[in-house]
């Protein structure tokens, strides 16, 4: 270890730029540790410049304290920190800031910014959230807070404290004196701790909020200055706008404002995000060839199923086709038994035999295989619902290539007659196979192809558009008006199938189009950042516990063994059969009964 930082330390004085302050506090720090105290520091050092006082009006410090030429020994050095801490250096100090009219203007509540504030020029800048994300600086809390960064001058150690040295109460850390300043008026959590560059974080930091002090301009010492409005009490509901529903046959539609409350969001994202990883990790395996045979992924239509799932109830009846793998996790799937499914293991939900195509659960009748076929098994159930007196209804799903199937027609015209409670959903992807709709189909109305009954056409890539329109013909089915129609208008970011590149009959631009303006996770978030209902770290957080979960159910669906060769036939009645039916197990010989 001590050759290698030797090295280190050489090929740092050997760098160009011999004035520069983050090569310069490496090997500062460095040579604080007695036993690397051969690490010199390069003489005559640069006078400190003096911080702008309305750039420290309002923020909290936290100091290594004394000047750079007498650090305290106790202090350690984190390298994986301090070279963080360069690239977020470089990153702020970048064109990619911009500066504002005036040092001291804050930003609105809603903004999606933060402040970077260096030193050298007494300039505020505004970075962007997207360049913020990629210059890999965290955001320690919601959207519309404010981070200020009080970055060191030329001179001054660019460097982070060990939380070693920091104590829990105090807002200004200085080894050599007793008396701690005011403070901190604001609560740090781990995350944000860990994001900001601190290691070693304690389970939280707390303080009492109180008067803030305004420090004395520091000289040449390491300084990261963090201040964060408190999000103790996020919105607990909001309303959004949301877009306009195409009506056909219909006098009103769906309202064009949804109240969206923090858990139905939270809820939703978290499911979103599970749909999404679990069909990446299924490409993979498929990539890998430990999934076989048809497979069709889900990935970018996530608000479609979740949207519909919250529009009605778990007692409710859902039939769709292939691609089925997002809805047999809303009507109660889990991962595990879906992705065990995918590989054929007999912990899968049909227990290793149905594949990609044929899973089920209760009230859901699966993905099916025949194109179309599936909508007037959904009729079926519908007419069940209705013979049996029960205040339900079934969900017919299809694709835009199913659309022209002819059975399709002859549904609507049964639903139709005996009033149905049938919910029928054509998820318009806009590719049905390789071909795009308008060179498959007349007319692309597709909610007006049940021509005498009243139809929809709604933005499937927006969770709250599906989910009130779903309520909507909810609603309409059960106060005994019949059937009703759905168009979504929504997106397939992979090909038809895992046999399909789909690049060749649409572009790769097409797709990132879609995917930077339109996706369906982004928009639920963005919604949930600006309007202060989650935080950052918060649905960070969730995003590490799907993968986790995905991550786990990928090791079970690999490892679990697959069914053994006498369940090949066997589960082909729900129950068992009041007497002998011959040929519905193979394995039992054939006999004569006359």
């Amino acid at each position: 270890m001590r050759k290698m930082l030797s090295l280190i330390s050489s090929a740092l004085r050997l760098s160009a730029g011999r004035t520069s302050s983050v090569r310069r506090a490496i090997l500062q720090l460095l040579a604080v540790q007695g036993e690397y105290a051969d690490m010199t520091i390069d003489p005559d050092p640069p006078p400190p410049s003096k911080t702008h006082p309305a750039l420290l009006s309002d923020t909290q410090a936290v100091s290594s304290g004394p000047p750079s030429e007498t650090l305290a020994p106790s202090l350690t050095v984190d390298l994986a920190a301090v070279d963080t801490l360069h690239h977020k250096v470089k990153s702020i100090r970048s064109e990619r800031c911009y500066t504002e009219d005036s040092v001291g203007t804050d930003l609105p509540a809603s903004s999606d910014a933060l402040r970077c504030r260096p030193l050298g020029g007494a300039v505020a800048a505004v970075v962007k959230r997207s360049s913020v994300e990629e210059s890999a600086i965290t955001v320690p809390s919601v959207s519309s807070a404010v981070m200020e960064v009080s970055l060191p001058v030329e001179g001054a150690a660019d460097a982070l404290v060990s939380q070693k040295s920091l104590d829990t109460t105090s807002q200004t850390l200085d080894p050599t004196s007793a008396e701690l300043t005011p403070p901190l008026a604001t609560s740090l959590t781990v995350g944000s701790c860990r994001d900001a560059g601190l290691t070693q974080c304690p389970e939280s930091i707390h303080s009492q909020a109180g008067p803030a002090a305004v420090p004395e301009p520091q000289p040449a010492g390491s300084r990261v200055v963090v201040s964060a409005r408190t999000y103790a009490d996020f919105t607990p509901q909001a309303t959004f706008d949301i877009k306009k529903c195409d009506l056909h046959k219909l006098e009103d539609g769906p309202p064009v404002q949804a109240v969206l409350t923090r858990e139905e969001g939270l809820q939703y994202y978290r499911t979103m995000q599970i749909m999404r990883r679990m069909e990446l990790k299924a490409d993979q395996l498929y990539k890998q060839k430990i999934i076989r045979g048809f497979c069709h992924l889900y990935d970018g239509q996530e608000a479609c199923a979740v949207g519909i799932e919250a529009g009605i109830n778990l007692t409710d009846h859902l039939i769709t086709a292939y691609r089925a793998h997002g809805y047999t996790l809303t009507r109660g799937g889990t991962v595990r038994e879906i992705m065990a499914e995918l590989t054929g293991r007999r912990g899968g939900i049909a227990k290793g035999k149905g594949g990609s195509m044929h899973m089920y659960t209760k009230n859901f009748y699966g993905g099916n295989g025949i194109v179309g076929a599936q909508v007037p098994l959904g009729a079926g159930v519908a007419l069940a619902c209705k013979y049996q007196g029960k205040n339900e209804l079934c969900v017919c799903l299809y694709g835009d290539g199913a659309a022209n199937q002819g059975q399709i027609f002859e549904t609507y015209n049964m639903a139709s007659l005996w009033k149905l409670p049938c919910i029928f959903i054509c998820e318009n992807n806009k590719y049905g196979m390789g071909t795009s709709v308008e060179r498959a189909a007349a007319s692309t109305d597709y909610y007006k192809r049940g021509d005498f009954i009243p139809g929809l056409r709604v933005d499937g890539m927006d969770i709250l558009c599906v989910r009130e329109a779903t309520k909507f013909a909810a609603e309409h089915c059960r106060s005994g008006k019949g059937p009703i129609l759905m168009e979504l208008q929504t997106y397939r970011y992979h090909g038809h199938s895992m046999s399909d590149p789909g690049v060749s009959y649409r572009t790769r631009e097409e797709i990132q189009e879609v995917r930077s303006k339109s996706d369906p996770i982004s928009m639920l978030k963005d919604r949930m950042l600006n309007n202060n209902m989650a935080s950052v770290e918060e649905l960070k957080e969730i995003d590490v516990e799907v993968r986790k979960e995905i991550e786990d159910a990928a090791q079970f669906a690999t490892t679990d063994p697959e069914p053994p060769l006498e369940d090949l036939c066997n589960h082909i009645f729900s129950n068992e059969p009041p007497i002998e039916v011959r040929g519905t197990n193979p394995w039992a010989k054939l006999k004569s009964v006359s």
